[in-house]
């Protein structure tokens, strides 16, 4: 990157409005001989795409990214030695709207950034000889407009195949259009923001076209993705094949826009006459499905292909198991976080918002360090939520700011300037991490330790609360089970602590004494607030909960209390969902934590709505924003607010990695190593793979019979403790860099050696298929017995006390209850 930028932005003469075409930029440039190297440094303010003599530069798309750009404005660098000739040559760019001028937002906000379109571009020219000659946009350049009729990050591109010219070759006649305007913008924004470029990723083909009530063609790739459609076609001149994007169909098989809100997610192709291959450039869309029209002749599935396009990270994660529906739950939560880190980590590809809203990212942070390299776009990103901070006053609640109003300090959104680098450290060791994001850190915690009560609760203010709790309004997502001021205190509790070991790690003394002491006392605030002595929350929700439990808040003489009401209200809900945003990436590790990993299990594998394998069952190939976003009935939930491409809630998987697979980091940076799956539910397999900062780690069981295998590579640089399930001996063994196996026999379970009318009803719950058929035979004399999932509210009693409560038990119940019991057990 050069220490020093000569020219200037340049633009057309006049504000862009909606609608306009791209301007496109051009001049020529003589290059003499023994060119040694040519390097193009180009950046703009908004989506660019750079040509030499004619040739598309570099492989990057949606180029420079979106990033703050008040602050820091990525330049992309490219060696076009290669593009280059002695004589003549022509540099050219086309720059569209994107995120700088374009409209973002659901109030669709223009001009946030700037204006118009403009370019910046440096060409560095070095000789064999050592001379060096740089070129610079400035006024030498000329602006016009070409096939590029329109394009917005919402709504779509339009493309007029008939405007191709040779405009960005050599000898082109650019008297038609016009000087190019300088335009104002602080050159100390530009920088290198060392993220992962976005690519061309993936590329699908149709799995089925079907025909809409208008007669339209309904193309279907199979995967709800973000990218666009690539075609290939031949016409007349002048014929338009209009694309329109969505990621579900009504259950009547026509295009359902619902969940695009106000985004027209459109693209317009204008054909040339004979054959022609096209794709978007300065778009993005959320979609599985593809309506087409205007297609000239019969759709061929083979001219169309979806183009997936996101960060080009590097996959570092994996997970699978002998249950089909986990599989694909997964294989859901990577897709969902592969569409929506598109340059930014944002909520959805789809609709008119793609915003970098923090509390989804920091739900899901410890996922996706999992599944990619995340080191590049969210150090990236950090970096621009830092400077927005600074800017500010408060960490903005979506990163890049464009929401245009203050963001008051919230747990589990604004926190994330604490979690996140905490995270990020945890995954791979580099304190360099944590020393970069330190005064941003701080000076959260500081603004919120200055809003805390005379007893150190954070008890006033906005926060998000558990969002998306099921049982919320729809019109109201914050308004869940869990007290709001409780979650922001629970996650301070959190932040606190995570402040105070970084001041720690990073030398800062008096920092790591302060900031350990508030750590002390917002927990006690909480404990005094919250908690009773036997651990018994004031708020009982399953959020609630699980953030006194995972966050440390309760002494360990509390626990079992905690865990026990927990599992009570996971199983009142029939092991449905019954937790949003905040809750659901820590329910299951409390239940585990307090001794209910089969309520965990049961809570994983529920398959009726809320549940995490609901949105599986009905054919979602990505993350829900919420968990009945399309009704049983195949109808979207028309609630405005309903994505089908959310990565939060997937946050389970990190649960599913560490619990089920069973590999698990004890030191930051993968140093050590705990194996120790807990297998459970109906799984006779599980699998988890992870490329750490040291190498290959990997833990994997599977159960046949009685016989039980385990086996682990730890990579080089490592040691790892095996902490092997279900051995008889209760082995656990420390182990070295290497694969490493296990097998054996594993005890037959403890069952009851009878069971009778007066066996507990929580007794007769644990061995499924018993309480399955006792079950059946209450519910078929009355069904209004609340017994779903356990029987919550009867476990203490016994089935004889439970018949006798039964106003006019039909006589008949006691003997089919006995004879269950008996074909169940002989010897009752």
């Amino acid at each position: 990157m050069p220490t020093t930028w000569q020219g200037q932005f340049i633009s057309a003469a006049e504000p862009s409005e909606a609608g306009d075409p791209a301007p496109y930029f051009r001049r020529e440039v003589e290059v003499g001989t023994g060119l040694r190297r040519a390097t193009l440094h180009i950046t703009a303010l908004g989506i660019v795409e750079a040509y030499v003599n004619g040739t598309r530069v570099g492989d990057e798309v949606l180029a420079p990214g979106w990033t703050s750009y008040n602050h820091r404005l990525h330049v992309c660098t490219h060696d076009v030695t290669a593009l280059l000739t002695a004589g003549t040559n022509a540099l050219g760019a086309v720059v569209a709207e994107g995120w700088a001028v374009g409209e973002l937002t659901w109030d669709l906000k223009r001009h946030v950034y700037a204006d118009r379109p403009a370019l910046f571009c440096q060409l560095e020219l070095e000789y064999e000889d050592g001379r060096t000659e740089v070129v610079s946009s400035d006024s030498t350049f000329r602006v016009g407009t070409g096939p590029v009729r329109t394009a917005g990050i919402y709504h779509g591109e339009t493309y007029d195949a008939r405007l191709e010219s040779g405009w960005a070759e050599p000898g082109f006649d650019d008297s038609g259009w016009a000087e190019a305007t300088p335009y104002e913008w602080d050159l100390a924004t530009l920088t290198d923001t060392g993220t992962d470029p976005i690519r061309r990723i993936e590329e699908l083909p149709v799995v089925a076209i079907t025909t809409s009530s208008t007669g339209t063609n309904i193309v279907d790739f199979g995967q709800n993705l973000s990218g666009w459609v690539r075609l290939t076609v031949t016409g007349e001149a002048g014929q338009t094949v209009t694309l329109r994007f969505a990621e579900i169909l009504k259950p009547d098989g026509d295009l359902e826009r619902e969940t695009n809100r106000t985004a027209q997610a459109t693209d317009t192709y204008i054909l040339r006459d004979g054959e022609q291959t096209w794709e978007p450039g300065f778009t993005f869309h959320g979609f599985r499905y593809v309506e087409v029209e205007g297609w000239p002749g019969e759709l061929d599935p083979a001219a169309l292909t979806a183009v997936v396009t996101h960060s080009d990270m590097t996959r570092t994660g994996w997970f699978e198991t002998s249950n089909p529906l986990l599989n694909q739950l997964h294989a859901n939560t990577v897709w969902s976080m592969r569409d929506n880190f598109v340059g930014v980590p944002t909520d959805c590809p789809q609709r008119d918002e793609r915003l970098g809203w923090t509390g989804d990212l920091n739900a899901f942070a410890p996922t996706a360090s999992y599944l990619y390299d995340v080191r590049a776009v969210l150090g990236s990103w950090l970096a621009d939520l830092a400077v927005e901070q600074q800017a500010s006053g408060s960490v903005p609640w979506v990163v890049p700011d464009v929401l245009g109003h203050a963001s008051a300090p919230t747990g589990l959104w604004s926190d994330v300037a604490v979690s996140l680098p905490w995270a990020l450290y945890s995954e791979y060791g580099d304190l360099e991490i944590l020393r970069r994001a330190y005064p941003s850190m701080v000076a959260f915690i500081r603004q919120v330790e200055g809003d805390l009560d005379e007893t150190g609760l954070w008890a006033d203010g906005f926060q998000f609360g558990d969002w998306l709790d099921p049982d919320a309004p729809a019109g109201n997502p914050s308004n869940g089970k869990t007290n709001p001021n409780l979650m922001g205190a629970a996650y301070l509790c959190r932040t606190t602590r995570e402040l105070a070991d970084t001041a720690a790690l990073l030398g800062e003394t008096t920092d790591a004494e302060h900031f350990g002491a508030l750590a002390d006392t917002v927990r006690e605030a909480f404990r005094r607030e919250w908690v009773t002595a036997s651990g018994r929350l004031a708020n009982e929700s399953a959020t609630a909960y699980a953030l006194a439990i995972v966050f440390g808040i309760l002494d360990p003489d509390q626990l079992a209390k905690a865990g026990d009401r927990l599992a009570f209200l996971v199983r009142e809900a029939k092991h449905r969902i019954s937790t949003g945003f905040a809750g659901t990436p820590l329910v299951t590790d409390a239940l585990t934590l307090t001794g209910h990993l089969d309520d965990a299990y049961r809570l994983l594998l529920q398959t009726e709505c809320p549940s995490f394998l609901y949105p599986v069952t009905m054919g979602a190939t990505t993350i829900w924003e919420r968990w009945d976003s399309v009704m049983p009935d195949g109808t979207v939930n028309a609630t405005g607010m309903t994505s089908l491409n959310h990565y939060a809630l997937g946050a389970v998987a990190d649960w599913m990695h560490r619990v089920v697979g069973g590999l698990q980091r004890v030191e930051p940076g993968w140093s050590r190593i705990r194996i120790a799956p807990q297998p459970g539910g109906d799984l006779s397999s599980a699998k988890s793979s992870h490329d750490t900062v040291l190498g290959r780690a990997e833990s994997a069981w599977s159960l046949s019979g009685r016989e039980l295998t385990v086996t682990a590579v730890i990579p080089d640089g490592a040691s790892a403790e095996v902490v092997l399930p279900q051995h008889p001996d209760g082995l656990v063994v420390e182990v070295g860099p290497g694969e490493h196996s296990w097998s054996y026999e594993i005890p037959e379970p403890e069952v009851p050696s009878e069971f009778t009318m007066d066996t507990k009803l929580g007794e007769i719950a644990k061995v499924s298929e018993l309480w399955v058929a006792v079950a059946a035979v209450l519910h078929s004399h009355y069904p209004q017995i609340p017994l779903d999932d356990a029987g919550a509210h009867v476990a203490g009693m016994s089935l004889n006390e439970l018949v006798s409560r039964i106003p006019m038990a039909n006589p008949r119940l006691a003997d089919e209850l006995r004879e269950t019991l008996a074909g169940f057990a002989p010897q009752v």
